[in-house]
């Protein structure tokens, strides 16, 4: 627990763009040694107010405390000068160079004019050791598991004397072995009196790793509490203004007609034998930790990853997906986690997002109008309770998360598609999108007698969206569970 010697203050921050206010006076405080979790939907805050703690953007309005000194603003330098570092989601090394190299990235020891080499691995090796982490230092940063990649840049930021630490959604690209790790550092900074920002939709994370918990809503601060003290119902009602009504298991129903059945696929390398099948109007879930084989499954069925053995069939006939082409002609849609980098078009408009993957059939004498496009936007804005401010023609990457998901899946639905394959569909989605997401899918699914695949890691995602699961450990299916029976604790245990 904290010491409460207090490391920074913030009072009265605001924050405004075009004369429209962000933030409404918001205060947070870190004391040594104390884990702050922050909370909030997408668009609440938490990313504008630890930029102005970063010095990345000035506030308004507000005061700045660090240490007791106090400031109007901080820039990038005077922020990391004070020992207050950001660790983002996004991976920021560089993955050609070794572990060491990357620790002190930026501030290489030299000697004589030379790289100190000796110097170099000698810090790198303390501070791994601080963290009690043990990863080679002459390896390639590139080469490493994400866990360990995002532990480097902490590794990073102490070597440059950081206190305060900001650590954006850390643990989202992480499998259960990794974020467990990763609070284990925790731990061992807290003791050593680092004090943290901890940004999180993950609310089981909430009593595992913080000393208090501050949420966000609309640019206020509506909750700031021990920890310990705070129920998840109370955490959701202060993030969403309104109760909640209780996760319950949705009401399972298929159609009788099997829409995608594999048997016995095999890539060689990540999973092998894994046969199922997908009814019409089926939400089928396979769980597993992060490196499970569960994404990869999905990838081979949709042409992005070659398979070595096995047969894929749709309603009864035979074919092997040797490129997403080949999946899309048989009316298979599909959604990777990466939405932003793998699944849109950042610059281009939320309805060419939407439309993109209809083109064909939009198409008169080898071009595609806007206006078709903004009415197959239309149909889905409605339908999906799409937010956009300007309409059709705004970019998707402005987005929140949940509303960029809700555009590509319309993607799919405008398509017509048989099949639809999810990876981690509610990643760095707030819990409120989340709701809406897992509606659409099973509106969607049963509507549209549309079989859904989802490869996912978050066991509550599974016994709120699926009709059945399926678990994979180590490339393999190791259980089945359907109706009352997918339960988080019956899949956690079967994943281990």
């Amino acid at each position: 627990m904290s010491n409460k010697t207090e490391l920074i203050r913030l009072e009265g921050i605001k924050k405004s763009y075009n004369s429209v206010e962000v933030l409404h006076g918001v205060d947070l405080s870190v004391n040594a040694g104390e884990v702050i979790a922050l909370l909030g939907e997408n668009g609440a805050g938490k990313s504008t107010l630890v930029k102005v703690l970063a010095g990345d953007i000035p506030p308004t309005e507000g005061v700045i405390k660090v240490n007791g000194a106090e400031f109007s603003q901080l820039d990038v330098f005077k922020a990391r000068e004070l020992g207050i570092r950001m660790i983002f989601q996004e991976l920021n090394d560089a993955p050609a160079l070794t572990v060491a190299e990357n620790i002190s990235l930026g501030q290489w020891p030299t000697s004589g004019g030379k790289i100190a080499w000796k110097e170099l691995k000698a810090k790198a090796k303390e501070v791994l050791n601080r963290l009690e982490v043990d990863i080679p230092l002459d390896a390639e940063a590139g080469s490493l598991r994400v866990g360990e990649r995002q532990l480097l840049e902490i590794a990073r930021a102490l070597i440059q004397n950081a206190k305060i630490l900001v650590l954006d959604e850390p643990s989202a690209a992480l499998s259960n072995i990794e974020v467990e790790r990763l609070f284990k550092v925790m731990d061992q900074l807290k003791a050593q009196g680092v004090g943290m920002v901890y940004i999180t939709h993950r609310l089981d994370e909430v009593n595992r790793v913080a000393d208090r918990v501050q949420v966000l809503r609309d640019g206020d601060s509506v909750l700031n509490e021990v920890a310990q003290e705070v129920s998840r119902e109370e955490l959701v009602t202060a993030m969403l203004g309104h109760a909640t009504v209780q996760n319950v298991r949705p009401v399972v129903s298929k159609g009788d007609t099997r829409a995608l059945v594999v048997n016995n696929l095999s890539d060689g390398h990540v999973f092998n034998d894994i046969s199922f099948d997908v009814h019409q109007g089926e939400v089928l879930c396979l769980f597993g930790k992060i490196g499970s084989g569960t994404s990869e499954i999905l990838e081979s069925i949709f042409g992005l990853r070659p398979l070595k053995s096995g047969e894929i069939s749709m309603y009864g006939e035979k074919f092997t997906p040797k490129s997403p082409q080949d999946s899309t002609s048989k009316k298979i849609g599909y959604l990777p986690a990466d939405r932003q980098r793998l699944g849109s078009f950042a610059i281009r408009s939320v309805a060419e997002n939407l439309a993109v993957s209809s083109w064909d059939r939009m198409a008169k004498f080898g071009f595609v109008k806007n206006a078709d496009e903004e009415k197959a936007y239309g149909t889905w804005q409605e339908a999906l309770s799409i937010s956009s401010r300007r309409g059709p023609s705004q970019e998707i990457s402005t987005l929140s998360g949940g509303n960029q998901q809700k555009v590509l899946l319309g993607r799919w639905f405008e398509a017509k598609v048989n099949v639809l394959l999810l990876v981690e569909p509610t990643r760095g989605v707030d819990v409120g999108a989340r709701r809406d997401i897992y509606e659409i899918i099973r509106k969607q699914a049963k509507e549209s007698n549309m079989a859904v695949l989802v490869a996912t890691s978050d066991y509550e995602e599974v016994v709120l969206l699926a009709d059945r699961a399926l678990v994979i450990s180590r490339g393999a299916i190791s259980a089945e569970f359907t109706d009352d029976l997918v339960q988080a604790s019956n899949l956690i245990e079967a994943s281990s």
